[in-house]
């Protein structure tokens, strides 16, 4: 029997914190054992999370302005990395922060490969968070930031085409791999969107619109906002489930009481992955995305798997999964014209019916087993070079 190839993977940020790296991170562990590819991963522990085989937890605290993450001692996640390289062929880091230098030092120290993955484009999310600094300096510190620590690697996969075109841009110079994140077979089992709108007092009549994602300002939650105060014009009882927690909660609740819409939002918070958020996809009429700085958009596939057309705008990652037009609507980046993108989808039931089918079908064909063996292809051309 062949020895499986073994990679360690390093993170600042796993599960319970749910966000797109951690469920990257999970599903190409999953994935990646029926390719011969054995994973182990080392993570920040968040609170009493129960032992789990091939995950290494190092004590975290929360970061005093964004309690949902962990600030970890690079001492004690660098020597977790160190003792468990040796032991291991690849080392995959998953995040830029103390990951990454732990990582690179145990990658060095070991002479083992080193790729990481690029998860988030940082220059479009830190004037968000260091709004006392001026923009243009942010933007230069993040590319510098960024051009150093990929440069650094071996090899970096991003998820979708326009954060390739970003890096190079910055001047990365190692070689990039396009490489979304892939849906699991989970993904895919129906839900039950009648009781879910039922456990919410809503029928089978009323539009239902969702958005599902951290509810965080870089994803441009306001526009939808602006764009349901036209929608209501047309379509009174319309709710959007606003699903998800973050720093933006506060702001878009004073938002939706300023345009009048609190009896047309509502904020349900994180659902469980399996249980509930299946349902809530498909519960929806549509799902609506409005940000401009995802690297990938994973949530719209999630979306599409449900049977749940998408109405989004085609920026950064999510510009691969819109641009064929399959399952979706692309809408302009302005709230009137997101609307009437909307507005038109809610007249014409012929063809949601239509994108809803064709959804599945797409979703369909970025499956996690097709993106894992891509991975593991990588992995194994790093270990034996052309």
């Amino acid at each position: 029997m062949t020895q499986p190839l073994r990679v360690l993977m390093v993170s600042d940020v796993y599960f319970p914190r749910i966000n797109g790296v951690s469920t990257s991170i999970e599903t190409f562990r999953q994935a990646l054992g029926p390719e011969g590819v054995e994973v182990s991963l080392i993570a920040p522990r968040y609170g009493d999370e129960a032992e789990a085989a091939g995950i290494t937890r190092v004590r975290g605290w929360p970061i005093p302005l964004d309690p949902e993450d962990r600030f970890v001692a690079y001492g004690s996640l660098k020597r977790a990395v160190l003792a468990a390289a040796p032991n291991h062929d690849i080392i995959h880091i998953q995040t830029p922060f103390g990951a990454h230098y732990a990582g690179l030092a145990a990658a060095r120290a070991h002479r083992k490969p080193v790729l990481t993955t690029y998860h988030t484009l940082f220059e479009e999310y830190l004037h968000h968070y260091i709004p006392f600094l001026p923009a243009r300096a942010l933007r230069a510190m993040a590319r510098s930031f960024s051009r150093s620590q990929c440069n650094a690697m071996n090899r970096v996969v991003v998820p979708s085409t326009a954060m390739a075109e970003r890096l190079r841009d910055y001047g990365v110079e190692t070689e990039l791999r396009i490489l979304p994140t892939g849906l699991p077979q989970a993904a895919f089992t129906p839900g039950d969107g009648a009781r879910f709108r039922t456990g919410l007092g809503l029928d089978a009549r009323t539009p239902v619109l969702l958005f599902v994602g951290r509810v965080a300002h870089e994803k441009n939650i306001g526009l939808l906002l602006q764009a349901l105060v036209d929608i209501r014009k047309q379509y009174p009882d319309v709710q959007l489930l606003i699903t998800g927690e973050g720093p933006a909660v506060p702001e878009l609740q004073r938002q939706t009481e300023k345009f009048d819409l609190k009896g047309n939002v509502r904020f349900l918070g994180y659902l469980d992955r399996r249980s509930e958020l299946p349902d809530a996809y498909a519960s929806a009429d549509a799902f609506i995305f409005a940000s401009r700085t995802e690297t990938q958009g994973l949530v719209l596939l999630e979306a599409m798997a449900q049977g749940c057309p998408v109405v989004g705008i085609p920026a950064m990652g999510t510009r691969d999964i819109l641009g064929p037009e399959r399952g979706c609507v692309p809408a302009p980046d302005d709230p009137a014209g997101f609307a009437q993108a909307v507005i038109r989808l809610l007249a014409d039931p012929d063809t949601r019916a239509r994108l809803a089918a064709e959804a599945r079908i797409y979703a369909a064909e970025w499956s996690d087993e097709a993106m894992a063996r891509r991975m593991a292809a990588l992995y194994r051309e790093m270990l034996n070079p052309p």
